[in-house]
Order: C-alpha cells, then sequence, then structure tokens
C-alpha cells in the first residue's frame, strides 16, 4: 500500500509538471497563432499574386470595368463610376471590394462569371484593407539594402541535429546553408577533382580538360590549387569565346538580316567586339554604356562604334514593296524591348499596346523610352547604313592626311565632320525620302528611277552652311543630266549636274548655290538618249556638306580629290548606330493601341516612373539612358545579371523566369544571397563578370557532388536549393566543340568572318541572292561553334537540335530538351562521324594493338577519367562484334571511313570497330552532360 501511494504520489506530481507544461506550450501555440494572425499583410507577397491571378484580368492595364483598377495605387483607391471608391483603407466593412468578394448574388459577387476566391485568400485581402490598404512595393522594383552574411553561431547546427559541420569556402554558401537548415538539407560530399575540373573548365571556357590537366591537378595537394586552375581560366581567351555564345543570345547576333530574303550581313566584328570585352573582363556597366550608345561618348573610338552593332543586329527587310518605315519603326520597337529585357528582366513589350497588366508600368511610359531610340540613322535600308567602314593602312594614312588639312584650316568640330563621313559616310539622305514623283519610281522601294523629263521632290532640306552636293547613283548610260531646283519645279536653280555613266554604285561631289534655311528641293532628270522606259539612272542616297575648308591653298584639289576617292572606297564594314543630327530630329508620338500608322499626341523621351530617377546631369539621349541604366540606384540590373549568370553555372537562376523578375515570377528561392551579390558586383567587384564568375565557382555549393541521393533528391528534384552539384545538359556549341576537342580536331583560331562547318545538302534554300552553304575549308571547319555562320531562316541545322537560338528576337534562356533527334545528330552528322574516326586514331595509337588499352585510352580522351571495368566490357563486347562484322562487310568499313572501297583490309576493319566505339563514347550520356 505504501509503495501503492509513493507510486501515486510520484505520478501525481509529474502529472502535474506535465500538465503545467502542457498548458504552457498550448499558451505560446496559441500566442503564436493570434500573432501571425496579427502580423501585416505585405503586399507584394501577399496581395498582389492574388489580384493578378483573380482580379487584374478585368480591373486592370488592359480593362477597367466599372472605373475600378487595381494595376497603379491612385487608381485602386481613386472613386469608381458608383461614385464611391471601392477600397477604403481601415474599414473593410464598407470598402465594395470585400463586400463583392463575399456577395451571395452571382451577379455581384467577384470575380464575375469565375469561381470564388478561398477563405484564405478571402481573409488576406480583408485583414490587408484592415491595416490600411498599404501599397507595398515590388521586391525587385526596391534598390537592395545592405545585406547581411547569416553565419550561424557556433554550435547552431549540431545542437539542432541539421546534419554534418560543412566548412563553407565563400560568404555565399551562408545563404545556402541557412535554407538547408529551414529544410533539414546539408551540402553533399565534394565532387572529386576529375569531375570538378572538368566542370569548371566546361562552364568557364566552354571546352573539357586534358587528362594531363586532371592528372596533375588531382595530384596537387597544395590548399589553393583549384583557386588557381580557376584563375588560369578566367584568363584564357577561350573565356571570352564560350561567354560570348550567351550574350550573343540575349543581342539576337546572326550573319543574316533576317525576314523573307534573309541576305549576308558583316556584322562579325560586332562579334569579335564581345569575345575581346570578355577576355578583358570589360566592366559589365561600360559594356553596357559602349552597347547602347558609343557612338556618343566623346571622341567615339571604333571599339566603342562597333559596340553599337548590339542595336544593329534588329532585323532588316530587303523585300521589294515594302514600307522602310514600318521595319524602321519595328527594329526601334525590338530596341526598347531588348534593353528592358537584357538588361532589367522586364517584359516590357507588354506595354506596346496598353499599361501592363500585372506590373506599374503605363502604356505612355514605353513611347517615352521608345523616343530614346528613334533618332538612329539606320532606316531599313539594302545597304544597312549606317557602316563603319574598315579601311587599309594606305588609306588610313590618307585620311589622316585630310583630317589634318581640315584642323589647319577649320575648328575641331569639321575634323570630327569629316572624320564620320568617312568612317561612316554620315548624315546622308536616302532615296525614300523623296516623294512627289513624275514619270519615275522608287525601283524596289529603294532607289530613285526618275525617266527622261521627269522629277521628285525631296522635302525639308536644311542648307544652312552647306555648299557641296554628293549623290550616290549608277547610271548605264551617258548623256544624263540632273537639275536641282528650290521651292518649286521652277524655282531658282542651285546645281546643273551631268551624269556620266557609272560602273556600278559611284559617288559623285559637285557645287550647289548656298542658300539658308530648310527648302523642298525638286530634282529634274534628263537624258534624251535612253530608251523611253529606262531611268536616267538611280539614285541609293545624297549629302549635303560644307566643302573642304582652304580653298584658296595650295594642294586644295589634290586634298578635295583624296576625300571623294576614300568615299568611293568599297571597305569591309559593320553596321553600327549613329545619332541623327538635329536637322533631321525625329519626333516620337504615342502609337494608339500599338499601331505604328495611328499616331497619339507626341512625347519627350523619359524613363518609367516605377523605377529610380533620370540622372539630373544626363542628356535626354541614348547615352543618358544608359547611364540611368547602371545607375547604382538602379534595383534591377545588378540582381538580373547575378541570376542570369547563376543560371549559366547551375541551371536555372534565383528566380525564374530568367526573363522576368515582375509581379508573375516566381519568388526568389534565395533573396537575400541575390541582393548580397548584386550589390557585391555593383560595388565591390567594380562590375566584373570574371570576379562574380570567380566568387561562385570557387564556393562549395558549386564544388559538390552532382549525384542525387536521400531526402535532398525526394523533397527537391530540381535542385533548387542547392544541396548537390549542378547537373544538366551542355549546350549546342558546347557539345560540338567537346566532340572537336577531344578527337583532336578543334582550331583555336580566333576571330574574322564567320565559317561554315560541314552541313547537309539543301538545308539552304536562298531566295533571290542565290546564296548557299560553302563548307570552309582547312581549319576553318573546325573552330569553335561561336564562329558559325547563322543565317536566321535555316540556322545551323544540329544547333537547332540541341536548343541553339535562331538569333531573331533577344533570348535570355535557352530550354534544354531531350527528343531522339539529338542522339542521330550525334551519331550520324558528318561534323560528329569525322570526330569518330579522329578520336578512333588516337585511340588506336595509344592502344599499340591492344584493344582494352585503346578503349580505355579513348574514355580517359574523352571523360579524363578511368574507365570503369562494367563500361570497359561493354564496349569492349561492341568492339569485338563490330570487327567481326567489318570483316564480313569490308565495303561498309570503308565507308565508314570515308575511303574508296578498294581499300578495304584487316587493318581497316579494325579502325572501323574503333570508330563505332569512338561514336558511342561521343554519345555517352556522361559525355554529353555536365555533372
Amino acid at each position: 500500500m505504501e509503495k501503492t501511494n509513493k507510486r501515486f504520489i510520484f505520478w501525481n506530481n509529474h502529472g502535474r509538471k506535465w500538465q503545467i507544461l502542457i498548458g504552457v506550450a498550448l499558451v505560446v501555440v496559441v500566442i503564436a497563432w493570434l500573432q501571425r494572425h496579427e502580423d501585416p499583410v505585405d503586399f507584394s507577397t501577399d496581395v498582389k499574386p492574388i489580384i493578378n491571378k483573380h482580379c487584374i484580368s478585368c480591373h486592370g492595364g488592359v480593362k477597367k470595368n466599372s472605373g475600378f483598377s487595381l494595376l497603379f495605387e491612385e487608381e485602386a483607391f481613386a472613386v469608381a463610376e458608383s461614385g464611391n471608391p471601392a477600397i477604403i483603407p481601415g474599414d473593410a466593412k464598407h470598402s465594395e471590394f470585400i463586400r463583392r468578394l463575399t456577395a451571395d448574388d452571382p451577379e455581384e459577387r467577384m470575380p464575375y462569371d469565375a469561381p470564388p476566391l478561398s477563405k484564405k485568400e478571402i481573409n488576406v485581402l480583408t485583414r490587408w484593407v484592415e491595416q490600411g490598404a498599404k501599397w507595398g512595393e515590388h521586391w525587385a522594383y526596391s534598390l537592395p539594402k545592405e545585406v547581411i552574411v547569416p553565419r550561424p553561431r557556433f554550435g547552431l547546427a549540431s545542437l539542432f541535429g541539421f546534419g554534418r559541420t560543412v566548412r563553407v569556402a565563400s560568404d555565399l554558401d551562408y545563404f545556402i546553408q541557412a535554407k538547408h537548415r529551414e529544410r533539414g538539407f546539408s551540402f553533399s560530399p565534394p565532387a572529386d577533382r576529375a569531375t570538378l575540373l572538368r566542370r569548371v573548365t566546361l562552364d568557364l571556357t566552354g571546352l573539357p580538360p586534358t587528362p594531363e590537366q586532371v592528372a596533375a591537378f588531382a595530384g596537387d595537394n597544395s590548399q589553393d590549387a583549384y583557386e588557381r586552375r580557376v584563375d588560369s581560366l578566367l584568363a584564357s581567351p577561350r573565356f571570352g569565346e564560350h561567354w560570348a555564345s550567351w550574350w550573343l543570345d540575349i543581342a539576337r547576333y546572326a550573319d543574316t538580316k533576317g525576314y523573307e530574303k534573309d541576305a549576308s550581313r558583316q556584322i562579325w566584328a560586332y562579334r569579335d567586339w564581345v569575345i575581346k570585352a570578355f577576355n578583358s573582363d570589360k566592366p559589365f556597366n561600360t559594356f553596357t554604356v559602349e552597347q547602347l550608345a558609343g557612338d556618343l561618348l566623346p571622341d567615339a573610338t571604333a571599339d566603342q562604334l562597333i559596340a553599337t552593332a548590339f542595336h544593329r543586329n534588329t532585323m532588316v527587310n530587303d523585300e521589294g514593296g515594302t514600307d522602310d518605315e514600318e521595319f524602321r519603326v519595328a527594329a526601334v520597337i525590338d530596341r526598347v524591348n531588348t534593353t528592358y529585357q537584357a538588361w532589367l528582366s522586364t517584359t516590357f513589350e507588354c506595354v506596346q499596346c496598353h499599361s501592363h497588366t500585372y506590373d506599374p508600368i503605363k502604356f505612355e511610359e514605353y513611347y517615352k523610352s521608345l523616343a530614346f531610340f528613334n533618332n538612329t540613322r539606320d532606316e531599313d535600308t539594302q545597304g544597312d547604313y549606317p557602316t563603319l567602314r574598315f579601311y587599309g593602312s594606305e588609306d588610313s594614312i590618307r585620311i589622316a592626311e585630310v583630317k589634318g588639312w581640315v584642323a589647319r584650316h577649320a575648328p575641331e568640330s569639321a575634323v570630327a565632320s569629316t572624320d564620320l563621313f568617312l568612317q561612316a559616310l554620315e548624315p546622308k539622305i536616302h532615296a525614300h525620302a523623296c516623294d512627289q514623283l513624275v514619270n519615275g519610281a522608287l525601283v524596289d522601294t529603294k532607289w530613285l528611277g526618275i525617266r527622261n523629263g521627269g522629277s521628285a521632290r525631296l522635302p525639308a532640306v536644311t542648307l544652312t552652311g552647306k555648299d557641296r552636293f554628293y549623290l550616290n547613283y549608277s547610271a548605264g548610260a551617258a548623256g544624263g543630266e540632273l537639275e536641282i531646283r528650290a521651292d518649286s519645279p521652277e524655282g531658282p536653280e542651285i546645281a546643273n549636274i551631268t551624269l556620266p555613266a557609272t560602273n556600278g554604285m559611284e559617288t559623285m561631289a559637285v557645287p550647289i548655290v548656298p542658300m539658308s534655311g530648310q527648302h523642298d528641293l525638286f530634282f529634274q532628270f534628263k537624258n534624251p538618249s535612253i530608251s523611253a522606259g529606262s531611268s536616267v539612272c538611280l539614285v541609293e542616297w545624297m549629302a549635303f556638306r560644307k566643302s573642304l575648308p582652304g580653298h584658296n591653298e595650295p594642294g586644295y584639289a589634290h586634298v578635295q580629290q583624296t576625300f571623294l576617292e576614300l568615299v568611293n572606297r568599297r571597305t569591309p564594314s559593320v553596321p553600327i548606330l549613329i545619332e541623327n543630327p538635329q536637322d533631321m530630329h525625329r519626333e516620337t508620338h504615342v502609337f494608339e493601341r500599338g499601331n505604328w500608322l495611328v499616331k497619339g499626341e507626341s512625347v519627350e523621351p523619359s524613363v518609367p516612373q516605377f523605377l529610380h530617377d533620370f540622372p539630373e546631369d544626363a542628356q535626354r539621349n541614348r547615352l543618358g539612358f544608359a547611364q540611368w541604366l547602371v545607375s547604382e540606384k538602379n534595383p534591377l540590373i545588378g540582381r538580373t545579371l547575378v541570376n542570369r549568370v547563376w543560371a549559366q553555372l547551375f541551371g536555372h537562376g534565383i528566380v525564374e523566369p530568367l526573363g522576368d523578375m515582375g509581379s508573375q515570377s516566381d519568388p526568389p528561392s534565395h533573396a537575400e544571397l541575390l541582393d548580397w551579390l548584386a550589390l557585391r558586383f555593383t560595388h565591390d567587384m567594380d562590375w566584373s563578370v570574371k570576379q562574380l564568375v570567380r566568387e561562385i565557382v570557387v564556393s562549395t555549393t558549386y564544388r559538390q557532388a552532382s549525384v542525387s541521393h536521400g531526402k535532398s533528391a525526394e523533397k527537391d528534384p530540381n535542385n533548387k536549393y542547392y544541396a548537390r552539384g549542378p547537373r544538366f545538359r551542355l549546350s549546342a556549341e558546347q557539345i560540338r566543340d567537346q566532340a572537336l576537342a577531344v578527337s583532336g580536331l578543334l582550331s583555336t583560331k580566333m576571330y574574322g568572318p564567320s565559317v561554315m562547318p560541314y552541313q547537309p545538302d539543301g538545308v539552304w534554300m536562298s531566295v533571290y541572292s542565290g546564296e548557299r552553304w560553302a563548307t570552309s575549308e582547312g581549319e576553318d571547319r573546325y573552330r569553335r561553334g561561336v564562329y558559325t555562320f547563322i543565317k536566321r531562316t535555316s540556322p545551323y541545322p544540329s544547333y537547332v537540335t540541341f536548343d541553339a537560338s535562331s538569333r531573331e528576337v533577344c533570348l535570355v534562356d535557352r530550354i534544354r530538351t531531350n527528343t531522339p533527334l539529338q542522339a542521330l545528330t550525334t551519331l550520324n552528322d558528318p561534323v560528329y562521324q569525322e570526330a569518330a574516326r579522329h578520336l578512333a586514331k588516337r585511340m588506336e595509337a595509344a592502344g599499340k594493338g591492344n584493344a582494352q588499352e585503346a578503349i580505355q585510352s579513348g574514355y580517359l580522351f574523352v571523360m579524363q577519367r578511368d574507365l570503369p571495368a562494367d563500361k570497359l566490357q561493354a564496349l569492349q563486347k561492341l568492339f569485338d562484334e563490330t570487327v567481326v562484322h567489318y570483316r564480313q562487310q569490308p565495303a561498309e568499313a570503308a565507308m565508314l571511313l570515308a575511303l574508296p572501297a578498294n581499300e578495304a583490309s584487316e587493318r581497316i576493319a579494325t579502325t572501323a570497330a574503333y570508330t563505332v566505339v569512338a561514336s558511342a563514347l561521343l554519345n555517352l550520356d556522361e559525355f554529353l552532360t555536365k555533372s
């Protein structure tokens, strides 16, 4: 009995303790629950997604039913058609916005004719209104602030049992580790050295390491062995070639103009500029300004002008009968859309027709941004003008002589004007500017063609300070004459010009009577010797300029003749941007509903209000816009660049999709890490892309093994939280480059015109021009993929198969597909067959008659590691069976090796078998994948 009482007392005492503990726990839970429901509702995180999902389609940028919109703050709280505001901050009970969400009448309940909101969603909106309906800002539109690295306190991880303790290599790892703790993950073990070196070499140079490089790294026990190899790869010229491919997708770089004709163009100098910019680690802010406005920089260099070809990658329509102005406008629209997409991850193109449906961007703001880009000299002409002309060394000396003459006789502005005309033939007026044509036409809508006795008007030409006329024309017959009269067909004659026959297009220069102000000019063409249906000449462009100074000085005639000869020189070139002079300035209008033919009110250049202010000291032109873009006050540019570089290395961004950081994007998986890296990039790293890449690849997060295992693979199949290393298929260019590299075929030649490697016959069917794919000779056919000629209407087939872009529009994120066509390509494409043959020769030489050693050597060449026993057995079996087959079918062996059938022999059968094994190696999943 005593023992029973003691037991009762014991359990009674401890039961009371447990009751107290349970009671305290319940109180804590209730308080926490109440506090959770009392927490402020965040507009960006909690409210905006509900509005975008259920409300905005009827009450937003496109529609404003009942005069109520939830897109902009001022509209949300404005008086609706009912005469009252729909939202009364702090008073959910009397807010029509909330009442309609819970109304019983289906004609009143919102959303109309759609399922009702969930109780949770209604609760969030109700609490938001009760708490004052504070209109928050989307996270991406707020400037990143100082971010504290979440270093754990000593012993915290082990205290709560969150896996093993891992020594981190970079501060960025702490951000990853913090998310791991939330989800019960931990870092995977480091990748083995061979895998890690292959991964980082592919990521930094686009090429695999050699077996010798892997062996040296594996045997290097120094503490900084990996970091030194990273630095070496960053310094390699192969770095720029690899990373240029990524940027050229964004820049929509191609070697043809697009549209129906899709004729070739010379723009490869821009591609080379990008490669050099990455190799020199040009700061990203400078990289940005030069591409958007290099021509507007003081004393712009040739390289800075070449950089502006970024926005000359827009398509040009050479088809006859098209309206040049229509496609000029299309190019300008593309430039606006591409700029916001490339640098700000903003779907600005949505605003061309109406205010943005989901983000606070107003319709008019689109055209205010367009005004920055609307005053460039390009006009969708067949000549792709303006172009930067590349003179030979002798002509460059002659240019210096002409400029020296001008400098001795005129102010610096005259030197700059002379240089611009020699380098780019600007400013000039294209023939399509002519109107009021009599007895003539715009031939193919491009060249002015007037018959004998016909005329044309060139409207609104500013003649102040101009006394010389340049005419670019062709004439098949002598005896032509051109009269130019001012203000009317019977007005004062300012020039009477004899038009000699030409050999193609030529430029002539003649004096004109000086006049002031702006005048309509009437061109009257005569040549009684030609047939009635023929044109006196074809005119491509005209220019009115001030004569070279120093008329009365000895040697003037020689300088003037030299100048004209240089103007007529046919040179290599690259399309560039040049700004209109003031007298050719275009006025920008809003396009009603996005239609370029229906112009609304005029607008001045300005930037959207949802971002930072335009710099006070900046000019309202492309240069000022570029300076606004790279301002440290810009909340998007650093985040955008960091997110995309991260995606190149890990296969997906911290924010998805890569093209949208607006309110419709997924929330960042690691918001603090994104902001920390963005601030580091724009401040501590001084916009250095190489430093950013280095910061990421030396991290513990990057160095992990990529093998999926345990709960992290089950809970996080897409590796969103980085509990293992990256693993995904290589890009189209990398796959080809790697095959050429391991086979010993790859050329290291850099720069120059694009090349044409093997391509099946009949892929190109070019209209009009008769252009064809002519396979390059010598090492050019084995150059890296970044140098491959890209025709927009018929891109290189094996690249398209592996998801490369046709480069018609800006592409910030290639998709990765998995189709049977990819296997057919790497098995049968001539490039991969030739690579297999050369790899087979390397294998055969290394094996010295021993098939097993040859196969092991082949795997070492391909994967830079030893061949596992099970794979050796499978490949040995493939070799043995194939040797038997080719001994019985010698003609097939000769065909595989691209040899005449009469060369079939026992040795050829063996080589053919090695070729089949080599092809199998080049088709291994591990070879086509970065892991």
